[in-house]
């Protein structure tokens, strides 16, 4: 049975959310900046949208307020709202703003350090907030598939704190970031899935650390494999107590699946379509009026789940929908502008055949990040009570 972005919108109950004028307000600040900022960058980098990074971009976004929006003051933090905050993720999103030097800290390592580790959120929170410190997640490892219960990076308990040995795959923006949290095994063997897996917190300057470049079908270097050979952790770079990692990493894994870089990483196709469609054609304005409506659902439901997280409530299900919904259409969407515009007879540069081209072949690995399909589904089975 195929499940539409409304369908997984009735499943559950998620409470509308309105913008207020302030919301409204910040949204213009946020597109004046913009409009200025990225005059000249052409469609195909606007394409690549939270991928791709620009360290000095971060810091003049961090020197606007803009990162770390929903943090305590003592952490850098400037106590907005979650639905101010997505109101300039949005604003970042459609304009394919280079965010992804600082997305990750910005979007879940500073706010796992704030809940978990304060004395660690004092001390680094504020540099992330100002654009400076960058994180990657080190998740996933050679192996283990889908399966993240069964890592098996050990961290072993020493006198001046832990050494960590393993690897981790896939490890995104590694090759630019300061620092790793990693989930390790501090106890135990994988056969006892949950129990006894810790997150530390990595200097990626530490010996020890080795990264690797992992280009995708793009050509991208976006990916990395990160090599942990007897790396000293100090005991203060713990998060949480030991063995806690798993309830931890799940409490995570709400803010990395259901923002809207969700359904939003192929909003310049989409800027490219409306661009050369013809107003009499219908498959053409039809089709992308379909694609517009899903896309003003997974809107909801996005705006939803951050007013769940504003109440401090289990956003895990919808979150997981979130992400599932929005794979879907975005891989949809350069298979629908390849109907719709084939016989177009654009020529090979034009923006949107480049934008078209980056997309079919980035949109790939969408089903894959923030957790594979397989395994959302399994939650969101559960979750409904379907299994």
């Amino acid at each position: 049975m195929t499940v539409t972005p409304a369908d997984a919108l009735r499943a559950i109950a998620i409470e509308p959310c309105t913008l207020d004028e302030g919301c409204e307000s910040l949204r213009q600040e946020v597109r004046d900046f913009l409009a200025a900022e990225l005059a000249d960058l052409p469609p195909l980098e606007r394409a690549k949208n939270w991928s791709a990074a620009d360290p000095t971009f971060s810091r003049k976004l961090g020197a606007r307020g803009w990162i770390g929006m929903t943090w305590p003051r003592a952490c850098g933090g400037a106590e907005r709202t979650s639905l101010e905050r997505y109101v300039v993720l949005e604003e970042l999103l459609a304009a394919g703003a280079p965010v992804g030097a600082h997305w990750v800290a910005d979007r879940q390592s500073g706010p796992l350090l704030i809940r978990f580790a304060p004395q660690l959120a004092q001390r680094i929170a504020p540099s992330i907030a100002a654009g400076e410190t960058f994180f990657c997640i080190g998740m996933s490892e050679p192996d283990t598939g889908s399966d993240l219960a069964s890592v098996r990076t050990r961290a072993e308990p020493v006198q001046d704190g832990w050494v960590v040995r393993g690897t981790k795959l896939w490890t995104t923006g590694a090759h630019l970031a300061h620092y790793m949290i990693a989930l390790v095994r501090t106890s135990g063997t994988p056969a006892d899935r949950h129990k006894g897996l810790s997150q530390l917190l990595i200097d990626m300057r530490a010996p020890g650390v080795h990264v690797s470049p992992i280009h995708n079908m793009a050509g991208d270097h976006e990916f990395n494999t990160v090599l942990l050979d007897d790396v000293l952790v100090p005991h203060s770079h713990l998060i949480g107590e030991p063995g806690d990692g798993w309830k931890q990493v799940t409490s995570e894994l709400a803010f990395e699946r259901s923002g809207p870089e969700r359904y939003l990483s192929n909003t310049q196709l989409l800027r490219e379509m409306v661009g050369i469609a013809h107003a009499k054609d219908r498959a053409q304005t039809e089709g992308i009026g379909r694609l517009v409506a899903d896309y003003a659902v997974l809107r909801q439901m996005s705006l939803g789940v951050a007013g769940m997280l504003m109440r401090a409530e289990d956003a895990g299900l919808a979150a997981a929908l979130v992400k599932d919904q929005g794979a879907l259409l975005e891989q949809r969407l350069p298979e629908v502008a390849h109907t719709l515009f084939a016989d177009a007879a654009l020529p090979p540069q034009s923006s949107f055949a480049q934008v078209q081209r980056y997309a079919q072949q980035a949109s790939m690995g969408y089903s894959l990040r923030g957790g594979t399909r397989e395994i959302l589904r399994g939650i969101i089975a559960r979750g409904l009570g379907l299994r």
